[in-house]
C-alpha cells in the first residue's frame, strides 16, 4: 500500500526543508510506501528552488512537484494534489513545523486494522504536546466543530484539523469547489454524506506558529468556514 501525502506550499522556504527530513525519517507501519506531492501556490519567496535543491540532494524520497501559476489558495493547491496522488489512501500535510509527520502511523492504525476508511488528527483529544498560543484562536476552532457537527451529526472534536486522512479513490470522487481555507468544512460535509463512510479521530499533537513566525489564518477564514458550514453541510449543496 501507498501513503500521498499532499503537501501545499506558500512561502515556505526557510522551512519546508525541515518537514521534508522529518517526512523523509519516518517509517509507515505494515510496510507503507510514501509518495510526497508538493503543490507551490504561487510562493513569493524561493520556494521552488528550495524544493528542487531538496529533490535533487534526497533523491531516495518519491517526490513529485506542482506549482500553480497564480496564488489560488490552500483548497486550490489541495485539490491539484489530491487529483495527482497515486496512493490507496492520502493524508494532508501542511509545510510548516505545527504538525508531526511521525504521527502518520497513528492516523494508519484504524485503516491498516481495517476499521476507517476517513482518519482525523484531532488537536484536542490525548495527551501529545500542544503548544499554548491562542484562546479565542481555540475557541473558534471549537465552535466551528461544533456548528459542522449539528449539521453532519458527527461528533469530530477538531474539523478544522490539518491532519485528515482519505481513502484516495473516496476523496477524488467529490466535487470539492473551496479554493481557499473553507476546504475543512467543505470535505466534512461532503464526506459526512456519503453512505456507511467510517469515519475515525485520534489524538495528535500540535506544535503551532505565532502569525510572526508564518501563520497566515485569520479571522476572515473563519466568516468563510461558517458560510461554508451552513452551505455545504446544512443545505447539503
Amino acid at each position: 500500500m501507498k501513503l500521498s501525502i499532499i503537501m501545499p506550499a506558500y512561502n515556505e522556504e526557510r522551512t519546508i526543508h525541515l518537514i521534508l527530513d522529518k517526512v523523509k525519517k519516518v517509517r509507515l507501519n505494515g510496510d507503507v510506501e510514501k509518495e510526497v506531492i508538493i503543490v507551490n501556490d504561487c510562493s513569493k519567496d524561493d520556494t521552488k528552488g528550495a524544493v528542487a535543491r531538496y529533490m535533487q540532494a534526497n533523491s531516495e524520497l518519491a517526490i513529485t512537484y506542482y506549482e500553480h501559476e497564480a496564488n489560488k489558495g490552500k483548497g486550490a493547491a489541495l485539490h491539484t494534489g489530491i487529483e495527482k496522488a497515486t496512493g490507496e489512501y492520502l493524508i494532508i500535510q501542511d509545510a510548516d513545523l505545527e504538525y508531526d509527520p511521525e504521527e502518520y502511523n497513528d492516523l494508519l492504525k484504524p485503516v491498516l486494522s481495517g476499521f476507517a476508511d476517513v482518519v482525523y488528527g484531532s488537536r484536542f483529544q490525548g495527551s501529545n504536546p500542544h503548544r499554548i498560543l491562542f484562546f479565542w484562536h481555540t475557541l473558534g476552532n471549537k465552535f466551528l466543530t461544533t456548528l459542522s457537527n449539528m449539521f453532519t451529526n458527527l461528533n469530530l472534536t477538531d474539523m478544522e484539523t490539518c491532519y485528515k486522512l482519505f481513502n484516495t479513490k473516496t476523496i477524488q470522487s467529490l466535487q470539492l469547489q473551496e479554493r481557499r481555507f473553507g476546504f475543512e468544512p467543505e470535505v466534512t460535509a461532503k464526506i459526512s454524506r456519503i453512505p456507511n463512510i467510517r469515519i475515525y479521530e485520534v489524538g495528535i499533537s500540535y506544535y503551532g506558529r505565532t502569525y510572526e513566525e508564518g501563520k497566515k489564518i485569520g479571522w476572515k477564514d473563519g466568516f468563510r468556514a461558517i458560510y461554508c458550514i451552513l452551505k455545504y453541510a446544512a443545505l447539503g449543496v
